[in-house]
């Protein structure tokens, strides 16, 4: 059986900063040089790529759609644990045609045995997908967040369809509307964040349930340079282009920092997490999964 990270991208060919629903997008900018925008988005997607193969993944590429630029964010696209997808449903009407798309990229996902079902939220609420629900593999449960993107009342869902503990983050800016923005949990325990981010309750359950050995608190330069927003597979951290006091304080504990020039895509409020999708993630190892 393949054990290997799956991972769902998108590629980058509909990627353009043309409108603004976060504080960071910028498009502007991009229209000060649109061609050389495009140039080093399509060579920083394909690093991004190269990266999760070199750190033992498998990867799923999505074909861009024209006019969906965001798109090339799937880890809004759903959360998924154990083999089961709960489809996105976006607070922004400028996102919200990515949803169909989506969903028939899960369902022929399914179709070839790469995840097992595909379920819809109900339709009052909004969820952004694994992008405001964090697997914590480590303590065995989802970090929730919500306030910005997406509805409190959608954590209970998650619960629901997925069996497991959601543990409430209200999220408190807009500049970190979705939690993978602001909070990492890593493979070794340690969880890195941005405490402004949150409101003074989900800071208290943070620090309930991560001891403060294992919290990592990044500086604002670190959180601005959307590091935060990271891919962590066993002892590889994948990730925008990092603060020198981000990459010692990660090398001290022992994990390898790869760095990818993600400057487009930063443009527009996203880096490393924001564009991928795990699909292969469960609520128990696979080993113990092997061994029943």
């Amino acid at each position: 059986m393949d054990h290997r990270p799956l991972f769902l991208v998108t590629d980058p060919s509909g990627f353009e900063v043309c409108y603004q629903i976060n504080p960071w997008m910028q498009p502007t900018a991009w229209r000060a040089d649109p061609a050389a925008c495009r140039a080093q988005a399509k060579a920083s997607a394909a690093a991004l790529k190269l990266a999760l193969i070199a750190a033992g993944a498998e990867v799923e590429t999505l074909e861009g759609v024209r006019g969906l630029p965001d798109l090339v964010f799937p880890a809004n696209a759903a959360v998924v644990l154990d083999g089961r997808v709960l489809v996105a449903r976006f607070r922004h009407p400028e996102r919200q045609g990515e949803e169909a798309v989506f969903r028939s990229a899960f369902l022929k996902l399914k179709r070839r045995g790469k995840i097992r079902e595909v379920i819809d939220l109900p339709e009052h609420l909004f969820h952004e997908g694994a992008g405001d629900a964090i697997w914590d593999a480590v303590r065995g449960h989802f970090w929730g967040g919500y306030g910005q993107r997406s509805s409190e009342g959608a954590l209970g869902v998650i619960r629901e369809v997925f069996g497991q503990e959601v543990v409430p983050l209200q999220l408190a800016s807009p500049r970190f509307y979705h939690l993978d923005t602001c909070f990492c949990p890593l493979s070794g325990g340690e969880v890195l964040y941005y405490p402004p981010a949150f409101t003074e309750d989900a800071l208290a359950a943070i620090r309930a349930r991560v001891a403060p050995e294992h919290r990592i608190e990044a500086s604002d330069a670190e959180a601005a340079a959307f590091c935060v927003n990271a891919v962590n597979i066993d002892r590889k951290v994948i990730m925008a282009r990092a603060p020198e006091s981000l990459r010692t304080t990660l090398a001290e504990r022992g994990y390898q920092l790869v760095e990818i020039n993600l400057d487009p895509f930063i443009l527009s409020g996203g880096a490393a997490y924001c564009m991928t999708l795990r699909l292969d993630r469960a609520s128990r190892p696979a080993a113990a999964m092997a061994a029943e």
